[in-house]
């Protein structure tokens, strides 16, 4: 016997039929991987060290829509509209749509993100690369897809459990999208793959938030946050205590 569940990713509605994109699904056959970046494939420089990759796992299964309704409400009190997006890079840098706006309000909006994610039942696993230890971008994307493979293979029994597995990813860099669909098609029987609009999906928001707490976990150590960091985030123990810490709880245990 079946039983029927919403997926609780938040995409457009589809203007003909009844049904939104709250497409259904076996229960615990669905499973979610969002994907962002921090980097990129350039050669090495010292302001961009790292090449960040961040899985996002959801089980479709799990609800998240009253965490999701809660974050655009609370986005719509700010002035926004509920498909905002709150894009952590360019928010610490007060760049792009942030540009005029103060650092409490950005923090402000950061956190309202980061307790979503909290919230939510979702795990996460990180991939972190230092370009400068790879001759070329050959040798990072050998590396990266190399990771990704052994992180599957040793929690195969968890993918395998979903009978089906769809990729959300912007491809937004066409390395990246190359090696996250090789090694799929390598690692699993079967998946789907699907472009994302980040206003549509606020998990996919959610792993670009951890993105950016990776790299500013290893700025953090190395005494290198800058001035537009710190604005934000006012101290690395602060840092550390309310959003470092915390995040690790949503890191993926098997």
């Amino acid at each position: 016997m079946h039983h029927w569940c919403w997926s609780k990713d938040p995409g457009p509605t589809y203007k003909a039929g009844r049904l939104s994109r709250h497409f259904f699904c076996d229960m615990k056959e669905c499973l979610s991987i969002f994907v962002d970046e921090s980097g990129d494939f350039g050669t090495y420089c010292s302001q961009a060290p790292y090449y960040i990759v961040t899985m996002l796992f959801h089980d479709q299964s799990s609800n998240v829509l009253p965490q999701i309704q809660k974050l655009n409400e609370e986005i719509q009190r700010f002035g926004y509209e509920k498909d905002f997006v709150i894009h952590t890079a360019p928010l610490i840098r007060r760049e792009e749509m942030f540009f005029n706006v103060s650092p409490n309000q950005r923090r402000a909006l950061l956190t309202k993100l980061f307790y979503f994610v909290l919230k939510s039942d979702i795990q996460y696993h990180t991939f972190v690369f230092e370009k400068r230890q790879f001759e070329d971008s050959f040798k990072l994307e050998g590396r990266i897809a190399k990771e990704m493979s052994l992180f599957i293979r040793a929690n195969l029994s968890f993918f395998q459990s979903f009978r089906n597995v769809i990729l959300y990813y912007d491809n937004g860099q066409y390395e990246l999208n190359r090696i996250l669909n090789n090694v799929l098609t390598t690692e699993l029987s079967q998946y789907e793959a699907r472009k994302v609009f980040p206003k549509d999906y606020k998990l996919f928001q959610a792993a670009d938030l951890i993105c950016t707490l990776q790299l500013l976990s290893l700025k953090a150590e190395r005494g290198e946050l800058s001035h537009s960091d710190l604005l934000i985030f006012h101290s690395v123990k602060d840092l550390k205590k309310q959003f470092l810490k915390p995040i690790k709880r949503k890191l993926f245990n098997q």
